[in-house]
């Protein structure tokens, strides 16, 4: 039997794995309310154009209204012979309202119906990571403001480096987010644009108000070509894009969690609400909450590859392959979601251990960069002198294995005798961190300031 919704070219229906490999509605019901939503825009403006008859659209709406009903209510029965789920739900109107929902489809395709309902739904779901994101800057910058004297290691090669506060480190990913939620805000005002009235892919006909349907469906104008309307997927390859740049720096954040939380650093504690045991070992606390955010970036990256080459050898305008646009987009979207919400709460439940950290920082004359440069600001040095000096100071630290500050003043002026017992008010992490003070830097008076700035903009000064 053939399809009765568009089967009348086609006298007998799909061989079997025809319709397994044609049917889409598995995954692309999520976008029922768009699709409703955008069918009603569709039918008013036809009746307004004087289209269709104003009680056929009143009939239409209400119908649809049903519809989102049932389908919400979970008594809705989706039909997989229906292919998708615009199908589904002009099939249902049919049985709801009769003739009258044959006028529905009047001056559309599927092919511009789908281009805007996925438009739609990705930029409800942009909206929805934006507030999710601004929800986890909140929690960095507040407990950034909480231990913005917090002394910690910083690293280069994962090496010590220089001291920094525990509040900076963290305001780097806030800085990050906040460039992520950029990424997301760029995409949403280029997808804003609504293909509706496209049709197949030569626009219609009929007298249709395009501009109408794009405002009542919240786009700030109706697309300006009618090929590019049904086979553009930018949009969802640019959403795709910022996630992977946003899954990537959760990744990061992950792993420095995943070392953290080691004891062979113990820099910081998750409870047991961000961690489980071991099936065999039970001294075992796993950072799987960590882990876990670090490996999905994996499927972010991966949809955003996979939509890349479904359209790198497209002709225009439609063809079958962009069905391909949509489970790897929905499952990547709601990956970034849940990664977003895992890190966030991460960040509320964990507690550094503030002595580890101070002590931390000390190691590795992570001091070395101070003492350079108080021979530079006090007697004078040009910089690659007092790093050449410095590292023989190190050198002879090593050597005696103590730290920078454990030196006597007469070690220390055997590599340069001008050396006075001034350096020692240097050698300290807490002075150093505190010596920081050029902006941007990681004195914690700066870092109470970006993070109040932060909580400010956020709205949470």
């Amino acid at each position: 039997m053939s399809n009765k919704m568009w089967g009348g070219r086609f006298e007998t229906g799909p061989d079997a794995i025809m319709e397994e490999i044609n049917a889409s509605i598995g995954f692309d019901q999520r976008l029922y309310a768009q699709d409703i939503a955008g069918s009603k825009a569709h039918a008013a403006m036809l009746a307004a154009q004087g289209i269709i008859g104003t009680s056929d659209a009143e009939k239409i709406a209400a119908g649809l209204d049903t519809i989102l009903s049932e389908i919400e209510g979970g008594g809705f029965a989706f039909r997989r012979e229906l292919e998708d789920i615009h199908m589904n739900v002009e099939s249902r109107l049919a049985t709801l309202i009769g003739s009258s929902a044959g006028r529905l489809h009047t001056a559309r395709s599927r092919n511009d119906q789908v281009a805007t309902d996925f438009r739609l739904y990705v930029r409800d779901t942009i909206d929805t990571l934006d507030t999710q994101i601004a929800d986890l800057q909140q929690a960095l910058a507040e407990k950034a403001l909480a231990h913005a004297g917090t002394v910690m290691p910083g690293f280069t090669h994962l090496q010590t480096a220089q001291p920094v506060t525990f509040g900076h480190h963290l305001l780097a990913y806030v800085e990050m987010l906040g460039r992520d939620r950029g990424r997301l805000k760029d995409a949403r005002a280029r997808l804003n644009e609504c293909p509706l009235g496209a049709a197949a892919l030569a626009g219609t006909s009929f007298p249709i108000d395009r501009f109408a349907t794009a405002s009542a469906l919240g786009f700030d104008r109706p697309t300006a070509n009618s090929l590019d309307s049904v086979s553009d997927r930018d949009f969802v390859l640019e959403t795709l894009a910022a996630a992977a740049i946003c899954a990537m720096h959760l990744s990061r954040f992950a792993e420095e969690v995943v070392i953290w939380t080691s004891p062979l650093t113990g820099l910081l504690k998750l409870s047991d609400r961000f961690t489980t045991g071991s099936s065999i070992m039970p001294q075992k606390r796993n950072p799987d909450a960590a882990e876990l955010v670090r490996a999905k970036i994996g499927r972010i990256a991966g949809a955003f590859s996979g939509l890349l080459m479904v359209m790198k050898g497209l002709a225009l305008a439609y063809a079958k392959d962009m069905q391909e646009d949509k489970e790897g987009a929905f499952d990547a979207l709601s990956t970034l979601s849940l990664m977003i919400a895992a890190t966030a709460g991460m960040v509320r439940d964990m507690e550094p251990d503030v002595a580890k950290m101070k002590a931390a920082a000390g190691s590795g004359y992570s001091t070395a960069t101070d003492l350079a440069d108080w021979l530079v600001r006090v007697l004078g040095l040009p910089f690659r002198e007092a790093h050449h000096v410095t590292g023989r100071i190190v050198a002879l630290a090593a050597g005696k294995s103590v730290p920078l500050h454990r030196l006597s003043l007469a070690e220390m002026q055997s590599v340069e005798p001008r050396i006075t017992q001034e350096v020692f008010g240097v050698l300290s992490v807490s002075k150093s961190v505190a010596s920081r003070v050029s902006y941007g830097g990681t004195a914690p008076k700066n870092v109470r300031a970006q993070a109040k700035r932060w909580l400010k903009k956020l709205g949470k000064g």
